[in-house]
């Protein structure tokens, strides 16, 4: 699986919103960042990354390590925890999406590898 269609899969199946899912994807394959280090390599405001990276903070992708600093966690647990989150929010029934799992497993060899440099 492709970091587009896991992008994707993000917006449309966990509903983040699209600046959230690509700063998850970079924390998530590239390690610990700042808020202006992921605005340095997306492009973005660091005001805009702040809040975005602390709304993933409150959904469950990201631990914040500082006030600016933020790390993901394992993407098997976060994955699955935003998408839990996403249907409480949505007033879904939570169930198995094979979907959301795929996302895990296939960001899991990107989170190891960002992490055992």
């Amino acid at each position: 699986m492709n970091l587009d269609k896991i992008e994707h899969d993000l917006v449309h199946e966990v509903k983040l919103e699209p600046i959230e899912a690509k700063i998850f994807l970079l924390v998530t394959t590239q390690g610990k960042m700042s808020a202006d280090k992921i605005a340095s390599e997306l492009g973005l405001d660091s005001n805009v990354v702040l809040q975005a990276a602390k709304k993933l903070v409150a959904l469950g992708g990201f631990i914040d390590m500082s006030e600016t600093e933020f790390e993901a966690m394992h993407p098997r647990f976060t994955a699955v925890n935003m998408y839990r989150k996403m249907c409480v929010r949505e007033n879904i029934e939570f169930k198995k999406n094979l979907t959301v799992d795929n996302i895990g497993v296939a960001l899991e060899v990107h989170y190891e590898r960002a992490r055992t440099k």
